[in-house]
């Protein structure tokens, strides 16, 4: 009888009492008039001259910023999955995915992932002899100190480019007798250029673009090896290649060159690096016109729009670095074996090399390990790949035996000045361009 007074009464005086006094009168007194008084005239008042004010500023961000069709599609797809929870139409996600660019995106983040996990670390051939595929490479005592002759075994294309007896003196010469020169800035000039061939004044005209004209200072009409400093930007999330092609904006000049990259280091050899990576600062060296420091660089990459169209895409910003073709720009490879047998200060070590030929070829150069021994190669054991080698303190069972060779790296003569312009130009530009200069 206690559990049906007190739960029976209880159930029905305060849980019926209260669903009826606070939940009835608490859902229809706030949650009724707060639905119709703040939700109900906020919906109106706020939300709907709210999303008029908002219409209006995207439609005006979509103009100025210049987005196509398709981001405008996407954002129509995000904001019905946002409003339907989990509705996604598959079909036109898929219609826009690009199967071909996501593979190559994979590819090259694996590769630079790699890299970065294991640098340097290349495996030995088993059909080539090690000799003949790492015949350019040699061993270094130390990369920091042993020597390296900046004029030995020169490329073909050094014979094409100039070269400074004292670059820092020139610049600081022609840079300083130049201030004074020339037209002051804000004055109106008119030029007559002579033997303009008429397919670029036609081309331009037809295309009513704005002409640059430009000066330059003396040997900037010359090639040379020019080193750019440059940092990559923010809005790039992908690693760069090296020896990719890549459009460079320096000062007023537009080309396209491959540049390979190494490491901003002091000393007079540098390291070469495979990726440009996101957040890094590298040096860029390519075979360009000469041009003085501080000339402000930024780099864009070609892109191509859904719809066709072609746009620069920003990936790295900086300066002209200096002009030195004798920069040493030096490639580094590892090559790895792991001890079979250990007896106290020496080692046989295998899966380094594969024939007997190799181990005696590359027998002068100085072995090092994972946890920092020294050593070198004594002689080779059998015709497989194993060689006996000796250390300056005894090896454990888990570490390895490495081998450092070098080469020096050239750039790629590949620069050009057929840069594809952006179709962003309009003759509503040129029209308003003309005004403000009326």
């Amino acid at each position: 009888s206690g559990s049906e007074g007190e739960g029976g009464s209880g159930s029905e005086g305060e849980g019926g009492s209260g669903s009826e006094g606070e939940g009835g009168s608490g859902s229809e007194g706030e949650g009724g008039s707060g639905s119709e008084g703040e939700g109900g005239s906020g919906s109106e008042g706020e939300g709907g001259s709210g999303s008029e004010g908002e219409g209006d500023l995207e439609k005006l961000f979509i103009e100025e910023e210049g987005l196509s069709d398709d981001c405008e599609d996407e954002m129509e797809v995000l904001e019905n999955t946002s409003e339907a929870g989990t509705s996604i139409d598959h079909k036109k996600y898929d219609e826009d995915f690009d199967f071909d660019s996501e593979r190559k995106q994979f590819e090259l983040l694996k590769a630079a992932k790699e890299d970065e996990m294991f640098p340097d670390e290349v495996d030995t051939p088993l059909t080539e002899p090690a000799r003949v595929r790492f015949a350019k490479y040699r061993g270094l005592q130390s990369f920091k100190h042993s020597p390296w002759d900046p004029k030995e075994n020169l490329p073909l294309d050094y014979a094409r480019i100039f070269q400074f007896e004292n670059f820092t003196r020139t610049r600081k010469r022609i840079l300083g007798r130049t201030e004074n020169e020339g037209v002051t800035a804000g004055h109106y000039v008119t030029i007559h250029i002579s033997k303009v061939p008429h397919s670029f004044y036609d081309g331009w005209y037809s295309g009513r673009r704005p002409l640059v004209l430009t000066s330059l200072l003396p040997h900037e009409n010359k090639f040379s090896v020019v080193h750019f400093v440059l940092r990559m930007s923010q809005y790039c999330k992908q690693p760069i290649k090296s020896k990719e092609r890549l459009i460079f904006q320096v000062g007023a000049q537009r080309y396209s060159v491959c540049p390979v990259f190494s490491q901003h280091s002091p000393g007079d050899k540098h390291k070469y690096e495979r990726y440009f990576r996101p957040g890094s600062v590298v040096v860029a060296s390519a075979y360009v016109p000469i041009s003085y420091p501080p000339t402000p660089t930024l780099v864009f990459q070609d892109d191509i729009t859904k719809d066709g169209r072609v746009c620069h895409k920003l990936v790295a910003f900086g300066t002209v670095h200096k002009v030195d073709p004798d920069r040493v720009i030096c490639k580094k490879i590892i090559l790895s074996g792991h001890p079979f047998k250990i007896h106290k200060k020496s080692a046989v070590v295998r899966y380094m090399f594969f024939n007997r030929d190799d181990i005696l070829w590359f027998k002068p150069v100085q072995l090092n390990t994972k946890y920092g021994a020294k050593g070198h190669i004594k002689e080779p054991l059998g015709t497989h790949g194993h060689m006996k080698c000796t250390f300056n303190s005894q090896l454990k069972a888990q570490d390895s035996v490495l081998m450092n060779l070098y080469k020096r790296v050239y750039p790629k003569w590949a620069y050009t000045i057929d840069v594809d312009i952006p179709d962003t130009w309009t003759e509503e530009k040129h029209d308003l361009l003309e005004e403000q200069m009326n």
